[in-house]
């Protein structure tokens, strides 16, 4: 593994331990020749997916795309890293499990919003403004009906 700080080639493994989640293998590294430390991250990939984005290209699915775009809804809201990273993971296996090798950029979309709607209510207003593409302030309306009905079914599980 290349080191991240100096470029050496030669870095060596000091702890690897599976993650909390059970689905990777979380290892510190060491560079024996800067001294640098840091955390790798080893994850069974079923299959390869490509994601067909809605301009009809495709490119490959990538994991840490889907993080970062629950870390910008998320950002300042008070959800654990640990709720992101199992969150991610459930849509990840979701996704290799369907049997489909290619997976529409509105598929991913959906499952975010899904996901997010039951860690944070702000982090999902935020994301849908983005991913249902809200021009008017009727469109937060909406979604915040939806929240508040959904609140009323249930008021112990916001």
């Amino acid at each position: 593994m290349r080191c991240p700080y100096c470029g050496s080639e030669d870095t060596q493994v000091k702890d690897s331990r599976p993650a909390e989640d059970n689905t990777s293998i979380r290892r510190r590294r060491i560079c024996p020749d800067c001294g640098g430390r840091f955390t790798t991250f080893e994850r069974v990939q079923l299959r390869e997916l490509m994601v067909i984005k809605k301009t009809g290209r495709k490119v490959p699915f990538d994991r840490d795309k889907l993080v970062r775009s629950f870390e910008i809804a998320l950002r300042k809201r008070p959800v654990d890293r640990d709720r992101i990273e199992r969150a991610v993971s459930g849509i990840v296996r979701r996704l290799e499990s369907s049997g489909e090798t290619e997976i529409s950029s509105e598929q991913i979309g959906l499952q975010v919003l899904e996901a997010l709607k039951s860690l944070d209510d702000v982090a999902f207003v935020r994301y849908a403004s983005v991913y249902r593409d809200f021009s008017h302030a009727e469109d937060f309306e909406h979604v915040i009906d939806e929240i508040n009905a959904k609140i009323a079914r249930d008021p112990l599980d916001p």
